[in-house]
């Protein structure tokens, strides 16, 4: 057979290359206005600008071209980009998107008119794939026992587990070398955030199986908003772009190189906008949402805050706000209220932001409260003789303190003042709390209307303390007096080493604890409402606890139990974990070698109206009674099962020790009758020889 013989399309047909379509780098944009020579400019004008707004794309005039007929455009242009990529982000980001109140974007690539020309006109029925159901990534909320989940981190092993109130945790899923970083839940617990040298992964479901990836390499921190739509990565190395012909995915473009914080979009995966970052210390969460996840704001340190609207990522109103000298700033979160609002259309507020600026020349420094978009100047005060302020909102938007540090006029010591801005009151009344002492610590009360602060005197370089002593702090709580309209004094603990405080979730209780002493790990159990029954506003300390080594603190959702953890990032003596209930009860203790993290899985805010929550803390004590029935059954479950246990390691134990013994009469009768016939009888032959004689006379 001859060369010419053989068939060889089937190779060709493998090893054909794809030839380089230089039209895939032109676009059809369809569906614009019809205008005239004289508006052309114009209109290019516009969109060039609403590229570079939601495309992050410039484009020059001469890239266009619109064809004419009888002086007036036919609806459509010409767009000549500069490579195929930059096509494909601008369909993506822009089809089928508004251009004006009358137009919509219709983009194709001009490589694709030929397949639409020759597009059979013979109707072909397509082919159904078969439905593939998706992981419920709520599934842990339908535990019939209503149980909350957490995860625990040591060595290269995940394990996520179900909380037992008695008896040990159970073990759901267990994952090796699935981070090479840490892990982080999000808000609502729907997703788990690994952290990988190509990016970051999201896991949910029963099995844990991957929802979706982040193409973003050697990224450090990661970050969700509110609502779970959006994420945010951040990398220390900037963001650098594969070379030509590399088959590394790569969702950036030429305009994001060099950059390195990225937001996305977690229901498509799409990647929303890059930002740089200045080198050094970097302050995290680095870009800041909104309550609603309407926008996110970032700092430029002493220059201004530029706000960007989600999901198109232009920047409000097409500026930012200047601020000289601004240092910080935050977004008033979301409360309930605000969502209740929202979702019954009846007078939602506009997002709010508070920022502070220094002391400049002989300008004081200034909080302002600004509501947003409408940038209109809400409340501002005046503070002197500050050194410091930090911002601290209630969690559901009702309050916001400004903890000013302050010097006196001789700047050899320092005090401190507490702002309290009441941003539901007519007005935004401004009360303060004037302290003695540096606040290290505040924190204010879940869903209440009290505070918690911890004090200390001022140490300055002539008050250094002694090696080896610790300096005393005080704890204070504060409440807020409707009649009178302040915030009251309820007590003071004098003579304390705490450091942090810790609220739970659900309000009224609350721990203090000290971390990062060597000396010092005790938890105090605290109930703000201790004798409530008898209308008191009594806080009372109802248990101690000590974890050596402790680094971490944690409520559970529920805010019945809390976690406490002894992390090997941070040192590497007697690492593991322990769990109390809210009375102070330890429940579970651990000893991890190895052990790096304890994360209680958050739970999504309850669906139930008011007036169903109403009812049900009605009938609380009926509840009650049937959960103390359940816990009762289950701690005499557990006592049973402990009974179970112990049993079987007796019989066990006898079980051995009866094949012991019949083991051991087989080889004593073994022996006997291999003795039988033998003379055992041994004669013994004792022979005495004299050494040395010796006669004495008695008198």
């Amino acid at each position: 057979m001859s060369v010419e013989e053989i068939d060889f399309s089937d190779i060709y047909k493998k090893h054909q290359l794809e030839d380089l379509n230089h039209l895939d780098s032109i676009v059809v944009l369809d569906g614009m206005p019809e205008v005239g020579e004289d508006k052309m400019p114009k209109l290019f004008k516009a969109l060039r600008k609403t590229f570079s707004g939601k495309a992050q794309i410039e484009v020059e005039d001469d890239q266009f071209y619109m064809p004419m007929t009888e002086g007036k455009g036919q609806g459509y242009i010409f767009l000549t980009l500069k490579n195929s990529q930059e096509a494909t982000n601008l369909i993506a980001r822009l089809d089928n998107a508004p251009f004006d109140s009358k137009h919509t974007f219709l983009i194709n690539k001009f490589s694709e008119i030929d397949q639409y020309l020759n597009a059979s006109d013979q109707f072909v029925q397509p082919t159904i794939q078969e439905y593939k159901p998706k992981d419920h990534l709520r599934s842990w909320l339908s535990d019939s026992q209503g149980r909350d989940q957490f995860i625990t981190f040591q060595n290269d092993q995940v394990n996520l587990n179900y909380h037992n109130r008695s008896g040990a945790p159970q073990v759901v899923q267990t994952k090796n070398n699935w981070t090479n970083s840490y892990i982080t839940f999000s808000p609502e617990g729907t997703y788990i955030a690994t952290l990988h040298r190509q990016g970051v992964m999201l896991h949910g479901g029963p099995a844990l199986n991957e929802v979706c990836r982040f193409a973003h390499p050697n990224v450090k921190l990661v970050d969700f908003s509110p609502k779970e739509n959006y994420f945010v990565t951040w990398s220390n190395e900037p963001i650098v772009l594969p070379q030509p012909g590399s088959s590394t995915v790569c969702p950036f473009s030429e305009d994001d190189q060099g950059n390195s914080l990225a937001v996305w979009n977690i229901k498509t995966g799409d990647l929303l906008r890059t930002f740089p970052t200045t080198p050094g210390k970097m302050p995290w969460p680095h870009i800041k949402w909104s309550g609603d996840e309407k926008y996110i704001a970032r700092l430029v340190p002493g220059q201004q805050i530029s706000i960007y609207g989600v999901p198109d990522m232009g920047l409000v109103d097409k500026k930012s706000l200047k601020i000289p000298g601004v240092v910080d700033f935050d977004w008033c979160p979301w409360g309930d209220k605000d969502a209740i609002a929202s979702a019954n259309n009846k007078g939602t507020r506009e997002n709010m932001l508070a920022y502070w600026t220094p002391e400049v020349e002989n300008q004081p420094a200034r909080v302002t409260l600004l509501s947003f978009p409408s940038r209109q100047v809400l409340r501002s005060k005046n503070l002197f003789n500050v050194s410091n302020a930090k911002l601290n909102w209630h969690n559901h938007g009702d309050f916001l303190c400004v903890q000013v540090h302050r010097h006196t006029k001789t700047k050899k010591s320092m005090f401190c003042n507490l702002e309290i801005f009441r941003v539901r009151e007519k007005d935004y009344p401004v009360e303060v709390v004037e302290l003695k002492d540096l606040v290290t610590f505040f924190a204010w009360e879940p869903k209440g209307e009290r505070f918690a602060i911890i004090t200390q005197p001022d140490t300055t370089a002539n008050q250094q303390l002694a090696p080896g002593v610790t300096l005393k702090t005080a704890a204070s709580f504060y409440q807020l007096d409707k009649a009178k309209g302040v915030f009251k004094l309820l007590k003071t603990l004098e003579n304390k080493s705490v450091n942090t405080i810790h609220w739970s979730p659900r309000g009224r209780h609350l721990i203090l604890a000290t971390i990062g002493s060597q000396s010092k790990f005790d938890l105090e159990f605290w109930d703000a409402d201790y004798a409530a029954d008898e209308k008191k506003e009594e806080i009372q300390q109802i248990a101690n606890a000590e974890f050596y080594g402790i680094t971490d603190i944690e409520w559970d959702p529920s805010g019945r139990f809390i976690a406490a953890s002894a992390s090997v990032w941070r040192h590497q003596l007697e690492n593991g974990y322990a769990v109390w209930d809210i009375k102070g009860q330890e429940l579970t203790k651990a000893s991890v070698e190895n052990f790096k993290q304890f994360l209680w899985r958050p739970r999504p805010k309850t669906l139930l109206p008011k007036d169903e929550q109403k009812k049900i803390r009605k009938n609380l004590r009926e509840y009650s009674r049937i959960f103390e029935d359940e816990d009762a059954a289950e701690e005499s479950n557990v006592s049973a099962e402990l009974l179970t246990q112990r049993k079987r390691l007796v019989d066990q134990w006898n079980e051995w020790r009866k094949r012991c013994r019949a083991s051991l009469e087989q080889i004593q009768s073994e022996q006997k009758s291999s003795n039988q016939g033998k003379d055992d009888t041994t004669v013994e032959e004792w022979i005495d020889e004299i050494i040395e004689e010796t006669e004495e006379v008695l008198a």
